[in-house]
């Protein structure tokens, strides 16, 4: 196993992370036994960082996590969980929700805390709150080794965020469809010219760039190594980046396990060829070629005055064409329809004009906005969206703290 350095800690963490988001699972819950498996061969083969979230597998991933830990790992792994904004309401909930957290993982210590999902509005919510001051509270208490955030927001949104506070670490989502999205490259280089390390999330946005591939892409792919996988050009191009610290993968079977590992060994920083970089960008053009909207993700034509959520139901409604995925629906639904917060699809667009100013590819947005909507946004969503809040209302009740006697 790689190693790289957490410049701020000097820990040397594995170059591969293991996701606790997709244990495996057998009726509905973590499959105790394979996913206790998995993490041990992981371990054994030198991964030592574990991330997991409050709502992980409804709340099992953390207790889970907690019973294996206690079973002699705990000093051979770092462990990372988040806290989470939807659950917060107000600032003795941090406290609480922490606490709940120290004891379904059965640890002093929690290594890696992070504040989750941030966003404007998620950012916004922890700082009426004064979570960077609980941070700070934790770690002088040694209740925390190391403070981070996850991150869904766009550029300008994540370089304040770096700046508003000193970082060990963040998580961002990053690979070869993202590399303009969200934090995207300039974002991964911002913060690693800041000396905070950089975790990837989504490197394989979920499994979709190594299934249902265009032909083209494949042939791309073939073209220079007919053994090579998809998912080792995409893990290998992100591990390509001196930037990037880590890759977190959730894997939920064996094979998954076993083939990140030996791409883990085979990868480095700087290690593509020219060759191999310009296959990449072959891939990339392929990808673009295909899209129905040519919008790059620069963020330029935001934010919205009625908080339409332009490059994102761009990027939703490409996906459709672009992976053959026709569940981006359920996505574009369930992070668009305002179930964790404001809406913010594509009708909710007044054709104000004002984004036309400033897209740098001349999209006609509001236009195309229509066609997301009339394509997206069945007469399902709507429905889709209220189950969801009251699944999620349901989640918050039962895993609230409870009061102890």
């Amino acid at each position: 196993m790689q190693y790289r350095e957490v410049q701020s800690t000097g820990d040397q963490v594995s170059i591969l992370g293991y996701g606790g988001m997709r244990f495996p699972v057998v009726a509905g819950k973590i499959d105790e036994e394979k996913a206790t498996e998995f993490l041990k061969k992981a371990i054994e083969a030198g991964v030592n960082y574990i991330d997991t979230a409050y709502f992980y597998h409804g709340g099992q991933s953390e207790i889970f996590l907690g019973k294996f830990l206690s079973s002699g790992y705990r000093e051979q792994v770092k462990i990372a969980t988040k806290m989470p904004p939807w659950s917060v309401q107000r600032a003795s909930d941090l406290s609480k929700i922490f606490e709940d957290q120290r004891r379904k993982l059965k640890v002093d210590c929690i290594d890696y805390y992070l504040l989750h999902a941030l966003n404007r509005e998620t950012w916004t919510k922890f700082n009426s709150m004064n979570a960077l001051t609980f941070l700070k509270t934790l770690k002088s208490e040694r209740k925390i080794d190391h403070v981070g955030f996850s991150f869904h927001g766009d550029r300008t949104l994540f370089k304040e965020i770096i700046d508003a506070y000193p970082w060990d670490f963040c998580q961002i989502q990053y690979n070869l469809l993202d590399d303009l999205n969200q934090a995207g490259k300039a974002g991964l280089e911002y913060a690693a010219s800041k000396g905070i390390a950089v975790f990837v999330m989504e490197p394989l946005r979920g499994g979709s760039l190594v299934k249902n591939l265009p032909e083209k892409v494949l042939e791309a792919y073939r073209a220079f190594d007919d053994t090579r996988s998809p998912a080792e050009w995409a893990l290998r191009w992100i591990w390509n980046h001196p930037g990037v610290t880590m890759v977190l993968s959730g894997m939920t079977e064996q094979q998954h396990l076993q083939d990140n590992l030996l791409y883990a060994e085979r990868s480095g920083i700087q290690i593509m060829s020219r060759e191999e970089l310009r296959i990449i960008s072959d891939v990339k053009a392929v990808y673009h070629k295909l899209q129905k909207i040519p919008c790059t993700g620069c963020q330029y034509c935001m934010p919205c005055p009625f908080g339409v959520d332009i490059p994102r139901c761009f990027d939703l409604y490409n996906s459709v064409f672009l992976l053959n995925q026709k569940k981006m629906k359920g996505f574009y639904w369930l992070q668009l329809g305002g179930a964790n917060g404001a809406p913010s699809y594509a009708s909710l667009c007044k054709n104000c004009g004002k984004c036309l100013e400033h897209c740098p590819q001349s999209i006609q947005i509001p236009q195309r906005l229509i066609e997301v909507k009339t394509y997206m946004e069945t007469p399902l969503m709507k429905p889709a969206i209220a189950g969801t809040q009251i699944l999620l209302k349901v989640q918050k009740l039962f895993a609230r703290p409870k009061k102890r006697l």
